[in-house]
C-alpha cells in the first residue's frame, strides 16, 4: 500500500510518516523545500501527474502556513483552497479510489466558549479560517458529486518537541530548558489565563488513521475535550526545574487573544474507538526533555 503526504515536512506530517512506514506502506512526501519529492501542491500540473503516476491508496493534504495573520491570504489560499482542489480533481481524473485526507481547523468554527464539535457553524474569522472552510465545502462537492472518498479532521491545538518557538508551547518549554542552563532571560507572555488543548501530535497521527480507514464517519473534530490555560502550562513547565514561573514571565497588557477558550467535543470520533494517549503532563514533560 502507498500514501502521498502534502505537507509532509511539519510535525503532523513526520507522525504520520513514522506511523504509516510502521504499517509497512510506502510513503511518497512531498514538500516545497523537502520531502521524497519536491514542489507546491498550488500547481495543478505537478500535483496532477504525482498522483497519476502513484495512484496512492491514501493522500493527506496537510499543506499550510499556520498564522491566522491577514498578511498570509494568499499563501494559505493557495496552499489550503488551490492545493485542495488541485489534489482532488487530480484524484477525480486518474486515481479514483484513493482515499483523500483533507486537514482541517478549530478556527474555522464559530466559538461561544461551548465545546465545538462536527455540528457546530463554520464562522469566517480570519483569511487561515475561510481556506480551511473553503477546503471543508470542496471535499463534501467531491464527496457528493463523485462519490470520492474524502475525510476532513478537524484539528484542535497539538504539539510535540517538533514545534518551533513561534508557537507558544514550544516557546515556554525552550525558555524553561535555556534557565535551566543558566540563562537569565524573561520570557514574554500574552494573556496566560487563555484555555485550549494540549494534546500530542503522535495522537493526532493515530486519530487520522482510525477516521480513514472507516466508512461511516467522513468529518469529526480531533481533540481531547481537555482544556487548561497557559498559566498551567507556564507554572508546571517552570516547576520541572525547581522555579516560579512568575519571577520570570513578563505579561504583554496589549495582548489580544483571538479566544478565551477553545476546546473540542470528540465524542463522536471517540466512538470509532479512538483515544489520545499522552497527557497534559505527559507532553510538557516530552518537550522538556532532560531540562
Amino acid at each position: 500500500m502507498k500514501a502521498i503526504i502534502f505537507g509532509v515536512s511539519g510535525q503532523d506530517g513526520y507522525y504520520l510518516t513514522e506511523l504509516l512506514r510502521g504499517k509497512s506502506l510506502e510513503v511518497v512526501g512531498v514538500a516545497r523545500s523537502a520531502g521524497d519529492v519536491k514542489g507546491d501542491i498550488a500547481d495543478f500540473e505537478f500535483v496532477a501527474q504525482l498522483i497519476k503516476a502513484h495512484r496512492p491508496d491514501y493522500i493527506f493534504h496537510f499543506a499550510a502556513n499556520s498564522s491566522t495573520r491577514h498578511d498570509t491570504l494568499f499563501e494559505n489560499h493557495q496552499a489550503i483552497s488551490t492545493g485542495t482542489l488541485n489534489v482532488l480533481e487530480a484524484v477525480r481524473k486518474h486515481s479514483p479510489s484513493s482515499k483523500v485526507f483533507l486537514s482541517g481547523s478549530a478556527v474555522q468554527f464559530q466559538n461561544d466558549g461551548t465545546p465545538i464539535d462536527e455540528r457546530s457553524p463554520f464562522e469566517a474569522s480570519s483569511p487561515y479560517s475561510i481556506a480551511r472552510i473553503q477546503s471543508a465545502y470542496a471535499g463534501r462537492y467531491y464527496r457528493k458529486t463523485f462519490g470520492l472518498a474524502v475525510y476532513c479532521g478537524y484539528f484542535f491545538n497539538h504539539d510535540s518537541p517538533l514545534r518551533t518557538e513561534r508557537h507558544v508551547n514550544q516557546k515556554v518549554a525552550s525558555a524553561v530548558k535555556r534557565i535551566a542552563k543558566g540563562s537569565n532571560e524573561k520570557l514574554e507572555l500574552g494573556n496566560v489565563d487563555v484555555e485550549k488543548e494540549f494534546n500530542y501530535a503522535g495522537d493526532i497521527a493515530d486519530a487520522i488513521w482510525v477516521l480513514v480507514n472507516q466508512d461511516s464517519v467522513f468529518e469529526a473534530v480531533i481533540g481531547s475535550g481537555e482544556a487548561h490555560s497557559i498559566k498551567e502550562w507556564a507554572e508546571y513547565c517552570f516547576r520541572k526545574i525547581n522555579r516560579n514561573w512568575e519571577d520570570y514571565v513578563v505579561i504583554n497588557p496589549n495582548y489580544k487573544p483571538e479566544y478565551k477558550i477553545l476546546v473540542s467535543n470528540p465524542a463522536l470520533l471517540k466512538s470509532l474507538g479512538w483515544r489520545p494517549k499522552v497527557g497534559f503532563h505527559q507532553l510538557a514533560d516530552m518537550m522538556l526533555g532532560e531540562a
